[in-house]
This record gives C-alpha cells, sequence and structure tokens, in this order.
C-alpha cells in the first residue's frame, strides 16, 4: 500500500525500516532493512532510529529519515511507532490501515505465509490497536480495494497539505 501512494504522489518519500526478523518466504528484499538483534541493538542506543517497537516478539525501526529536498516523508509503522513520532511531532499526519473484516485480516496474513499462532496474535492485537490509533488522533482508512484506499490516503495528505499551506490567523 504504502509503495502504491508513494509511485502515485511524486511528493512523498517512503522511508525504509529495520527488522530484526527473519523474511518471510518470497519477500521482497528491499521491504526492509533485516538486521540481527546486535546491530539493531547498537543503531538503538546510538539514537539512530526515529521510533523504535517491538511487536509480537521481534524489533522494528524507522531510521532518522532523510529524504530528497522538497519531498514529504512516509512511513509505515505500527501504533507503538505512531505514539513515539505523536509525541516528537504533534502535528504529524497519522492515517491507519485496517483490514475490512478480522477474517479478511487472517486471510491476508495467511495468504502471506504467518503461521496459525501468529495470525491469532495478530488479530488479537487489532482491536486494541485501533483503539490507540482513535486516541492518537488517527484517520481510519479501510483497506479494502487497493486504488479506493490509496485514494482516500492521497485525498487525506492533500488535504494536510492545503491547510498546513494557509497563513495562520
Amino acid at each position: 500500500m504504502a509503495r502504491r501512494v508513494v509511485d502515485v504522489d511524486s511528493r512523498l518519500w517512503l522511508s525504509r525500516s529495520w527488522t530484526t526478523r527473519p523474511p518471510r518466504p518470497g519477500e521482497d528484499d528491499t521491504a526492509y532493512t533485516f538486521v540481527d538483534e546486535p546491530t539493531f541493538e547498537a543503531h538503538r542506543r546510538g539514537g539512530g532510529f526515529l521510533e523504535w517497537a517491538e511487536f509480537l516478539g521481534h524489533r522494528y525501526g524507522t531510521p532518522l529519515p532523510k529524504p530528497p529536498a522538497g519531498r514529504d516523508v512516509l512511513l509505515e509503522i505500527d501504533v507503538q511507532g505512531a505514539r513515539q513520532v505523536r509525541a516528537n511531532d504533534p502535528d504529524a499526519l497519522l492515517i491507519f490501515l485496517v483490514a475490512p473484516s478480522p477474517e479478511e485480516q487472517a486471510a491476508r496474513l495467511r495468504g502471506r505465509g504467518d503461521s496459525d499462532n501468529h495470525v491469532r496474535d495478530r488479530i488479537d492485537e487489532a482491536a486494541r490497536e485501533l483503539d490507540d490509533a482513535r486516541q492518537l488522533g488517527a484517520t481510519v482508512v479501510v483497506n479494502d480495494e487497493l486504488d479506493r484506499a490509496v485514494g482516500e490516503i492521497l485525498a487525506i495528505i492533500d488535504e494536510a497539505r492545503a491547510g498546513a499551506a494557509r497563513p495562520s490567523d
């Protein structure tokens, strides 16, 4: 989804997250920077992450972004990371994607090769994450049909840009 949004809006730059989890079978090796625990921890201790979190036994982190000039940064992060970003930038635009239903989410997770235990854990986390996202003021987008959801996300971003360009009172 995030790559598609960036492909459509050339003013966006997608940050590439790090993770300590192994690549899934068939996963594109550009999906993440895959690292071991010691490498991740050294980077974290050195202040190299904008945000980081542990989720279901693995760590994920966003390196301090270095986008090309004139581009807005798009982060693909979870609610824990969004909370850290919001604390550092109260004006950050937060968009939270949800599957159309728990059954559809489970089918998507299984389709990418996740184990039944992981699927169950992920579904259990979904309701809590949605509540947390709403408390953070995130706009919720249902990821039901790719083109429709991408269009909705781009409209939210365009609205935020227009609001930021208006002079303050």
